[in-house]
């Protein structure tokens, strides 16, 4: 029986408490909302009118059951109980609705897991939703997770990367929506009348950051005869090492959004901007992270060096290759940053073999970033045509554009009297193809990369 730390709400003392997913409840909870999700539509509600539709009564008494279930594991999770009971209420009120578009506002607010960052804390999460890299559709969700905080972690937390609604978590179990490409639990995706004034916590599965990354990494490895450090071996066979790095990762970065010469919008939410824009901000994020971890490694963080590694392995070999090429933001920037090092001559691809050289890779991926940061920080006084121009030549200085693209072409062969929103139609969804080499290593890793849905520490052998 696996065994995890609970609070006691009584006595402030932390009590051994068994795991949910051990627990006869669970296994019934996650039945019952695996029956409930193919009766929703896009929104959540069910269609009561529509063919094959289950009469009312029958959706009932599963979502009974779901309730039921709640109450029972409640108990294991003293910590959550206000949620879970505000949970239980949206529940009894979506039925009571009707089973219209689902409301879990209540719910929602309840849940404050990052004000309790305890490595190991438990939470159980249900949820109408939908997920990112996942499932497009707000059905009902059910996810049982697990704290990762170490120490280690929320001392810098506290001294240096202040972060306080930042979450790096684990999978324990979870229903359907998960069984994808998945890797956070964020408030925004989920079914709520009215968005909350600020939403208070993000988390990030870092297992499957981890066991994705050792994947499909080993198999980049493997294609390219990539000689690798006997350290970074080592790391790539270690998926507990793996996660430490990706849980550091995730808080600098999730920090640097708001850091730094920025826009008003930091996150670029409520703006349509071209592709390349959001490619640069997660980028300048993933490299501020690797310039932190450089400083982080001379002051004696072990973790720290870990980051530097998953950061290029990561961005080179996986980003890339994944997913489709429609405006793929996080592919673009995995592009320029192997295009940079490239032309650089940190990495050489000759005779078939890739070579990475690891001691001047700090200092050039750092030049990078700062290119980046210089262009946010003169982005302030430029109008915002003139920033994405600006932006368009620092990618097109190291990644060819599309020969068809009229942004490449210039200002001139566009129709600036247009607002700014309406000339990002002129934009091809592919504005920078992947390059020979990338093309042949998507094909290699086709397969591999596919293989990643749905994975965890658990399945990642």
């Amino acid at each position: 029986m696996t065994e995890i730390l609970v609070q006691n709400p009584a006595d402030g003392d932390v009590l051994p408490g068994k795991s949910v997913v051990d627990h006869p409840a669970w296994p019934v909870l996650k039945a019952a909302v695996e029956e409930i999700r193919p009766w929703q539509s896009k929104d959540g509600s069910i269609d009561f009118e529509a063919e094959g539709a289950p009469a009312r009564s029958a959706v009932t008494a599963v979502l009974d059951r779901i309730v039921s279930a709640v109450q029972e594991l409640s108990p294991l999770l003293p910590h959550d109980a206000e949620y879970l009971r505000a949970a239980a209420a949206d529940l009894r009120r979506w039925a009571e609705a009707g089973y219209t578009t689902p409301d879990f506002l209540d719910s929602l607010l309840a849940f404050q897991p990052a004000a309790q960052r305890r490595d190991g804390l438990q939470h159980l999460v249900v949820f109408p939703m939908y997920t990112q890299n996942g499932n497009p559709d707000r059905n009902l969700e059910a996810v049982v997770l697990r704290v990762v905080w170490p120490d280690w972690l929320a001392d810098l937390e506290r001294t240096r990367f202040d972060n306080p609604l930042f979450l790096g978590i684990t999978f324990e179990d979870f229903t359907a929506g998960y069984d994808t490409n998945s890797a956070v639990l964020f408030p925004e995706t989920i079914a709520v009348r009215e968005a909350p004034e600020r939403f208070t916590w993000g988390g990030i599965f870092c297992d499957r950051e981890a066991a994705r990354f050792r994947r499909v990494s080993e198999a980049a490895v493997e294609t390219l005869s990539l000689d690798l450090p006997g350290d970074i071996r080592d790391l790539l066979r270690d998926q507990q090492r793996c996660q430490q790095a990706f849980v550091l990762w995730d808080m600098v970065h999730d920090r640097t959004h708001s850091h730094g010469d920025l826009p008003f919008d930091p996150f670029m939410i409520k703006q349509r901007q071209p592709f390349w824009m959001y490619g640069l901000e997660e980028l300048r994020c993933d490299l501020t992270a690797f310039r932190e971890a450089v400083k982080l490694e001379a002051e004696g963080f072990v973790q720290a060096r870990d980051v530097q590694y998953t950061v290029i392995l990561d961005r080179m070999f996986r980003f890339p290759v994944t997913g489709d090429r429609v405006r793929n933001y996080d592919g673009l920037g995995g592009q320029l940053l192997f295009a940079y090092l490239h032309q650089h001559d940190v990495v050489r691809w000759t005779d078939n073999k890739l070579s990475i050289d690891w001691e001047r890779a700090p200092q050039v991926t750092n030049e990078l970033c700062a290119e980046i940061e210089q262009l946010y920080r003169d982005g302030i006084d430029r109008p915002k045509i003139v920033h994405w121009f600006a932006a368009y030549d620092l990618v097109s200085r190291y990644l060819a554009p599309h020969p068809g693209s009229v942004w490449a072409k210039g200002p001139d062969a566009l129709d600036l009297s247009q607002p700014p929103r309406k000339l990002v139609d002129d934009v091809l969804p592919d504005e920078f193809p992947l390059s020979l080499f990338y093309e042949a290593l998507a094909k290699k890793l086709r397969d591999v990369i596919a293989s990643t849905k749905g994975i965890t520490a658990r399945n990642a052998a």
